[in-house]
């Protein structure tokens, strides 16, 4: 066998040894191979093993320095193209405020609305660019990026629109779009839906500018069935299906999700005994978003529970201004370890095949023959390092098809 670019002295390779999602005790399903070495070729891994086992020949053969290797991550939720700020928001919420009376004086999501209507396309690009740096510097080579700062179809666009120049910019890095409807505006509900179902994914659609629609059910957002026609004319018009559920109160999103088989359910903070066992029994994945437990003060959604009852988990930062300001995929692998009770092992699946798998991605996530050559040298030699971590970055650098993209 001859390739590319031969990667040497990696003390340990940690790796799930297939691609998709992983479900129940597969969680802990990793393998871990001392004094390995890793084979590149048009991007993808060509062969994976003992550095003694390998017989071929390479152009380049490049020595990892005896750290320990695992998949790159995948964040599969992230808001991260929004204006203006939400500090006010968090001192009041401090100081002892409830959500209502922060919306109430004209802050809350309707105060991102604003300023986020406000910019220009290129402000939103600009503002954009180092939150997905720094979520690539954390470790993530695939980012799912929302919309939802739109009350009009036109604001909506603007943020989809706003994602193509990042991924131009970001490439080989890959981003993945999804036109969220996250609230209703406070009057003309009913015009709005007709809007979003009849006008807005559409357009989305017709453009190519999401690959996945996505709705928040909540007592502040949107009905199960408002959500159901909206998901309804996404799966109408080719676009995979997402949901905001259960992060407050459980009203039947979780359910939604499963019956129409949405790629995930997100949050699950307010998730009981009968979404757990919903989810279980269907191929949706459960995305829990620690940095909203942390920044919040929520209750962790049940994740250990859903992995015990064999369902799938994957872990996101859920990146975004009011709920969870954390820049950093492997700092949300952290904290579901402490919050959420993962061992490192659900951490890194959670973070790779099963976050890929929770947007549409069967390709990436494992270090095995044929999947996409993006992993993570970390700067120790135990990739445990990973999700112990606090506070300090354990990746010393981000490949992406087998190209260095990231020294940290």
């Amino acid at each position: 066998m001859h390739a590319a670019r031969l990667f040497v002295n990696i003390a340990q390779l940690v790796t799930p040894t297939r691609l998709g999602a992983h479900r129940g005790v597969e969680h802990r399903q990793v393998q871990v191979i001392p004094d390995a070495a890793i084979a590149v070729q048009d991007g993808h891994i060509a062969w994976v093993g003992a550095r003694t086992e390998w017989g071929g020949t390479a152009d380049e053969v490049i020595d990892l320095g005896g750290r320990a290797v695992v998949p790159a991550l995948t964040d599969p939720h992230t808001h991260a193209v929004w204006a203006g700020d939400r500090l006010d928001d968090f001192e009041a919420r401090l100081q002892g405020a409830t959500y209502e009376q922060i919306l109430a004086r004209g802050g809350g999501i309707y105060h991102t609305i604003h300023h986020t209507a406000q910019a220009s396309l290129e402000e939103l690009v600009a503002l954009a660019l180092p939150r997905l740096k720094c979520l690539i510097r954390s470790g993530a080579t695939t980012i799912e990026v929302k919309s939802g700062y739109g009350l009009t179809p036109e604001a909506e666009l603007k943020m989809l629109k706003a994602i193509p120049p990042l991924q131009a910019r970001l490439h080989p890095i890959t981003l993945k779009p999804t036109l969220l409807i996250h609230v209703p505006p406070r009057t003309g509900r009913e015009a709005y839906l007709h809007t979003v179902c009849s006008q807005l994914i559409p357009e989305v659609a017709q453009q190519g500018l999401a690959e996945a629609v996505d709705v928040f059910v909540e007592r502040e957002a949107f009905t199960v069935p408002e959500a159901e026609q909206i998901l309804g004319s996404a799966r109408q018009h080719g676009l995979a299906i997402k949901l905001h559920a259960d992060q407050f109160h459980a009203l039947g999103g979780v359910e939604l999700g499963v019956r129409l088989g949405a790629l995930s359910v997100d949050h699950l903070e307010a998730s009981g005994e009968a979404q757990i066992r919903a989810l279980a029994r269907s191929q949706t994945i459960g995305v829990i978003l620690p940095g909203v437990n942390l920044h919040l003060g929520l209750s962790p959604a049940p994740a250990r529970a859903l992995i015990e009852a064999g369902g799938a988990v994957a872990i996101g930062t859920d990146l975004n201004p009011g709920s969870s300001p954390l820049f950093s995929i492997q700092q949300a692998m952290a904290l579901a370890t402490r919050l959420h009770r993962l061992t490192p092992a659900e951490a890194l699946i959670a973070s790779t095949v099963n976050a890929a798998a929770a947007i549409g991605l069967t390709d990436r996530g494992a270090l095995i023959p044929n999947a996409r050559a993006d992993f993570l040298v970390l700067q120790s030699a135990d990739w445990r390092d990973l999700s112990y971590t606090l506070g300090a970055n354990p990746v010393h650098s981000v490949w992406c098809e087998g190209v260095l993209i990231e020294q940290v």
